[in-house]
């Protein structure tokens, strides 16, 4: 299969899964195509699905991420020892365990296209990572609690591991315990990986964004907490926008 075969596969098997049927026309362009290959895994509720679409899913996914182009983090300069700064795409980042700001329902985003990071970890990764999300919070009874974190496979992401946290959400001046409880991802994040062996962890900007915690106070919480608390692990702090890089880069000197 080409690409654009493997696409629309793709997107008549979820049409017909959601529909029961297979539909005839399906949209112009490559571009309003993967939008809505994007929209229907983004709505897609966290249930098995057949083999058959797994393997053209999982081709389709590495390959798109291939032509993105893959960062690994061997390539890259820490900027004091164990520490980088990288301003990129998350999804495209080769490194032992990305961090995705999840919410505390942790099957992630639900809508379609939506700009978050969690929507695009778990569209890159496939719909094998809300699946596994889902089994994680059923066995758990109770949504996930602020501060704390959890791991799954990436799946087709280039990295071997998702570590998910929920951080705190902040609707007017920040608390003495939003400060906590955003501190806490970061070192949960961390136990975590070295409990599993995870040589190296990539923190995107936990609680910013969506959750309104003022960006720089954001920064210089996670860098303190990193240098206090990650041993051994080697500590990426990835950015998008080019104001957090800025921000990062005069926290890290």
């Amino acid at each position: 299969m080409t690409q654009a075969e493997r696409r629309e596969f793709l997107i008549r098997y979820l049409l017909r899964e959601e529909r029961g049927v297979w539909p005839a026309e399906l949209p112009d362009g490559s571009a309003e195509q993967k939008k809505l290959l994007r929209s229907l895994m983004n709505v897609r509720p966290p249930r098995p699905i057949g083999e058959d679409f797994l393997a053209v899913q999982d081709e389709y996914l590495r390959e798109e991420t291939a032509r993105k182009g893959v960062t690994d983090i061997a390539d890259l300069t820490p900027v004091e020892p164990g520490i980088y700064l990288w301003q990129g795409d998350i999804t495209a980042l080769k490194c032992g365990a990305i961090v995705n700001a999840a919410n505390s329902g942790l099957t992630g985003c639900y809508v379609p296209c939506h700009g978050c990071i969690d929507n695009a970890i778990h569209t890159y990764a496939g719909v094998q990572l809300r699946l596994a999300c889902a089994e994680l919070m059923e066995k758990q009874g109770h949504g996930e609690p602020t501060g704390q974190a959890k791991l799954t496979p990436a799946y087709n992401l280039p990295c071997r591991y998702v570590l998910h946290t929920v951080g705190p959400i902040v609707y007017g001046n920040v608390t003495g315990t939003e400060r906590g409880l955003l501190a806490s991802c970061y070192r949960s994040c961390l136990a975590l990986a070295r409990q599993n062996g995870i040589g190296s962890v990539a923190f995107c900007c936990i609680s910013t964004g969506e959750f309104h915690f003022p960006n720089e106070e954001a920064a210089r919480i996670a860098v303190d907490t990193v240098r206090q608390y990650r041993g051994d692990t080697e500590v990426i702090f990835n950015v998008f926008k080019d104001a957090d890089h800025k921000i990062y880069r005069k926290l890290l000197g």
